[in-house]
């Protein structure tokens, strides 16, 4: 088996990845096939722990921009990414694959109250932590939560799991002419606005020297933790194109 460049990963979820082709909702067959990604990494050695968000259920900006008040929002929207772990948590535990669940908004009926040193031990004794509920702080993203979480635990890097096979120069669905690039550094991501994470979130990986590892999800895990697969790296002060 190929060796993984990295012990300690989290991966980033976006809560839009679990709708599978749906509009609405948490479709099980997808949310599975990430759970046998997530499963994939732990046989390859790798510690993992996840971060998913709740898009596919509640987005918080959209019902402010609607006229709700941002902070309740903002916590529905928190509420949503619980509901998503907890979806999670019951396909990796029917692969057989010890699970924690720990939100920042305490729910002791349905997981753990996050506790940083809790955490870690999780994930020395090869559980798979996935953090619910953001920050538990309102205007904060789940990108965001994702980058603190991954500073926290001392992870070697920061896995977002996406649509696409990297970063491009535009949007490869909508322009024929995007490239990819192999390794763009954090300024440059910022520079030219890719939406990849907030800034936020590339500002907490670039102080932790965090790199970002932009891999599809279609494509698997394996291939961005080992190098082989098609996907992008965020860090260092260079990029190659």
């Amino acid at each position: 088996m190929t060796q993984a460049l990295y012990k300690r990963v989290l991966l980033k979820i976006s809560g839009e990845a679990l709708m599978g082709d749906g509009e609405f909702g948490i479709d099980l067959p997808t949310v599975e096939r990430v759970a046998r990604q997530v499963k994939a990494a732990r046989e390859m050695g790798v510690e993992v722990c996840l971060v998913v968000g709740g898009g596919n259920i509640f987005r918080g900006l959209s019902m402010a921009a609607s006229g709700m008040e941002r902070a309740s929002a903002d916590y529905m929207g928190m509420l949503a990414t619980v509901m998503n772990a907890l979806a999670v948590q019951n396909s990796l535990e029917a692969l057989g694959v010890h699970t924690r669940v720990m939100s920042a908004i305490e729910m002791t009926s349905v997981c753990e109250p996050y506790i940083r040193r809790r955490a870690l031990r999780h994930l020395e004794k090869g559980r798979v932590v996935i953090f619910a509920a953001g920050t538990g702080n309102p205007f904060f993203t789940t990108d965001t939560g994702a980058a603190l979480r991954a500073a926290e635990m001392g992870c070697d890097a920061l896995m977002k799991g996406t649509q696409v096979d990297g970063i491009y120069t535009a949007d490869p669905k909508t322009d024929p002419d995007a490239t990819r690039f192999d390794a763009i550094s954090y300024h440059e991501v910022l520079a030219r606005d890719l939406k990849v994470m907030d800034q936020a979130a590339i500002s907490l990986t670039r102080e932790n020297g965090i790199p970002i590892v932009v891999f599809s999800l279609k494509d698997g895990i394996e291939g961005a933790l080992t190098g082989a697969g098609q996907h992008t790296v965020v860090g260092g002060s260079d990029s190659a194109q």
